[in-house]
């Protein structure tokens, strides 16, 4: 098949067809999932953003270059721009300030795709591309959810713009390698060019302000996806994190009539940073420096530019999505998205079926959060109230090499499922070094689930197989079940994948190693029921 969708797409006749009910066609799988024959032959070493947005129009324009390195021959280089944005020229930069032109006649576009011929292109391991685009992006209708720009109005009737394209990828407004599994090995420089002495806030630190053109430089690798400009009637103001890795700059940009509210309720960050090293180790970025900007939705993990909405404001716009009564006592979007600085920016997963790495692991930091102001039993209770929210819809895990998450389940039923893991180990301090571990040993690193999940079999030298299978490849809750026969009490699990064999510890404490198969209870005197931490069901067949 995929022979077949590469001659397509190599000839003029593209076949492949979007399904009746919507869904994304083979070849758009192919060429949005995979690192296919298009991509996996060169490497993305820098971005080199220059924009311009007309707020009025809703339409912006622009030149990236990108720095790439060949590692192997290719016939065709991808590039990702979606409609109805357009590539307007393409250049090769060559040194001594030439430039080559690359007549767009020859370059094949496929949708949203363009293949360059590199037999077009001067032959050097290290090759700089300039794109011009321009057009109007796709409007977001609610973001982050349903991504793309964001042109509106603030309070005082002002031009008020931002983007989140989490899901539908950077390529929705610039042209770019829109592959998870890529990331500029240099980073990147944003410049943007703002209208009526507006101030454009992006990702890493602030380098030049001159004729209203901001320009922001990212040291550190970024996924494309959180290279996201800000532009609005920002005032900056700022503080210091004396940390792990030394001072952390602390940089936070709201809209002017907020700086008060923002300066009470940012007093939260220091102590987020303090739980969040003690947990996972130095906070990523120090060179880049720790950002939050206002924004016109309700927040997106944009690496050292985290997007705020929640309107400063404790709970998630105010409520408590756990339930439990702690979700209240800290601002839910300061604490998620950061988290995601760790998990989903730090440890960027290859592909989206493997989001679950980012949720699991940052929802799970909201627990870590209140388990280290306010104790392990209010961490426990919160992450209850998370079970009770479990969909069990899909699973955690999406399809691969098709561009496909799996269910929102990857946050609270994978918060849960991280929860059952530490109460397995038993271990306190071997699950912190778990948690710093992984922060470590997969520093600013692209990974697959699989490598996580080898990964934690590893440090915690517990066979995890069918555990991963059962809760990231199902649905199925595992049951624990019970039944008596004359004076004795059996139990077993039931509803899960073979293998599954996870011991679990009593409310009395005892631990019990159950099976698929029938065994006796020693207990004579039995209260069996399970530890309320576990993400399993209970079945008691004499009830």
């Amino acid at each position: 098949m995929r022979k077949k969708i590469l001659l397509c797409l190599l000839g003029l006749n593209f076949v492949a067809t979007q399904a009746q009910n919507g869904s994304i066609s083979l070849a758009e799988k192919y060429l949005r999932g995979e690192n296919n024959h298009f991509r996996d032959f060169w490497d993305v070493k820098y971005y080199d953003l220059q924009l311009e947005t007309h707020a009025e129009s809703k339409s912006i324009k622009g030149e990236v270059v990108i720095d790439l390195s060949l590692d192997k021959q290719g016939r065709f280089l991808q590039i990702d721009l979606q409609k109805p944005m357009q590539i307007t020229q393409v250049e090769q930069l060559l040194a001594f300030n030439k430039v080559k032109k690359i007549p767009l006649h020859s370059i094949l576009n496929k949708g949203d795709h363009y293949f360059i011929p590199t037999k077009k292109l001067k032959q050097e391991k290290n090759i700089k591309l300039r794109f011009s685009f321009q057009g109007k992006p796709k409007i977001a209708l609610q973001a982050p959810w349903d991504g793309g720009w964001i042109f509106t109005k603030d309070l005082e009737n002002r031009n008020w713009l931002s983007v989140a394209v989490q899901h539908q990828g950077a390529s929705l407004w610039f042209p770019c390698k829109d592959y998870q599994g890529d990331e500029p090995d240099r980073g990147a420089m944003i410049r943007v060019k703002t209208e009526n002495n507006q101030v454009a806030v992006a990702n890493g630190n602030l380098i030049s302000k001159e004729n209203g053109v901001y320009t922001w430089q990212v040291k550190n690798p970024i996924n494309t996806y959180n290279i996201t400009p800000n532009i609005g009637s920002y005032v900056h103001f700022s503080d210091t994190y004396h940390g792990e890795n030394g001072k952390l700059k602390l940089n936070y940009w709201v809209l002017d009539y907020n700086v008060e509210k923002a300066k009470k309720q940012f007093k939260q960050v220091p102590m987020m940073l303090k739980a969040f090293e003690h947990w996972f180790g130095a906070y990523p970025f120090y060179e880049d420096s720790y950002k939050l900007v206002e924004t016109p939705f309700l927040g997106m993990e944009h690496q050292s530019n985290i997007a705020y909405g929640n309107d400063y404001q404790n709970g998630y716009r105010g409520m408590d999505r756990s339930g439990s009564g702690y979700g209240n006592l800290f601002d839910f979007i300061i604490i998620h998205e950061s988290g995601h600085e760790w998990f989903g920016n730090n440890i960027t997963t290859e592909q989206i079926a493997d989001m679950w790495v980012h949720e699991a692991f940052t929802t799970y930091s909201e627990a870590l959060f209140v388990e280290y102001y306010y104790g392990k039993e209010a961490a426990q209770k919160y992450l209850q109230g998370y079970q009770r929210q479990i969909l069990n819809d899909r699973p955690m895990q999406g399809v691969h090499d098709e561009h496909q998450e799996g269910s929102v389940d990857m946050y609270n039923k994978g918060a849960c499922m991280i929860q059952t893991l530490r109460e397995w180990m038993n271990d306190d301090a071997a699950f912190l070094a778990l948690m710093r571990g992984l922060n470590k040993d997969f520093r600013h690193k692209i990974v697959t689930g699989a490598q996580i999940e080898r990964y934690i079999e590893d440090k915690t030298k517990l066979d995890l197989k069918a555990f991963f299978n059962q809760y990231l490849r199902t649905t199925q809750i595992p049951i624990l079940a019970i039944k008596k026969e004359k004076n004795q009490y059996f139990y077993r699990w039931e509803n899960c994948v073979d293998g599954f064999a996870m011991p679990v510890q009593l409310k009395n404490k005892d631990w019990i190693q159950p099976t698929q198969e029938w065994k006796v209870l020693p207990q004579k005197d039995v209260n069996v029921l399970p530890n309320k931490n576990l993400l399993i069901q209970f079945k008691n067949y004499n009830l």
